[in-house]
């Protein structure tokens, strides 16, 4: 399994993380690096949320100069009718970000309706398992767990294919460490995630020991 993702090749803010591309975002974040050919100015990204669409989004304006309307379902509707208007006029390109396009975003205003539904839509799906792999190595990272490869590969055969799943998981992973005094371990994510639901719930398999304690952190 290749665990490798490449940051998007933009000249983000320093603040700014990496966005790890792969092949469930690899399309939407080209698309929104081709904003000059955007049609209408205006183009759609839709995706779960904690999926990095905001950070796509701020990668996209550091760009382009452009206009990001982000949560844009609970935007008002005349506002962003004007908003779309306005960069189709201009020289501005807007992007609104969405949970989802229309239909499955109810979007009551009629001439708003008309003009999403012809606006492009760059979609960020579902972590595919090399996604998944690097977003759970960066996330443990972050939190200053060493975890292994074999663990790993453990999670990322068993967790929901979801950016809030994975999420979950090292934030029940990080207290249990913490909680326990020991290093992350196959068989102690096997007992945190399943009491947390995260992972179908399974008897210890045969030879399996957790790791000794006070080894939890890397440095």
């Amino acid at each position: 399994m290749n665990q490798l993702a490449l940051p998007l090749v933009w000249p983000p803010d320093p603040s700014d993380d990496d966005f790890l591309l792969s092949a469930s975002n690899r399309m939407a974040a080209q698309m929104l690096r081709d904003w000059p050919s955007w049609p209408d100015r205006v183009a759609l990204l839709t995706g779960p949320r904690k999926s990095g669409r905001s950070l796509l989004a701020r990668l996209f304006a550091g760009a382009s100069g452009g206009q990001v309307i982000d949560d844009a379902e609970a935007q008002g509707e005349t506002a962003l009718f004007h908003a779309w208007n306005a960069a189709q006029a201009g020289a501005v390109p807007l992007l609104i970000v969405a949970d989802a396009p229309p239909p499955e975003w109810r979007v009551r205003l009629p001439d708003l309706r008309t003009r999403l539904a012809a606006t492009p839509v760059a979609r960020i799906l579902p972590p595919d398992e090399a996604l998944a792999a690097a977003l759970l190595e960066r996330g443990f990272l972050r939190r200053g767990l060493d975890a292994r490869p074999d663990l790993i590969q453990w999670l990322t055969a068993r967790l929901e294919r979801s950016h809030l799943a994975l999420i979950r998981a090292i934030d029940a992973l990080d207290a249990a460490a913490f909680s326990s005094h020991r290093r992350l371990s196959i068989p102690l994510a096997r007992a945190t995630l399943a009491a947390a639901g995260l992972i179908p719930g399974q008897a210890a398999e045969s030879g399996d020991i957790d790791g000794p304690p006070d080894a939890r952190r890397n440095g």
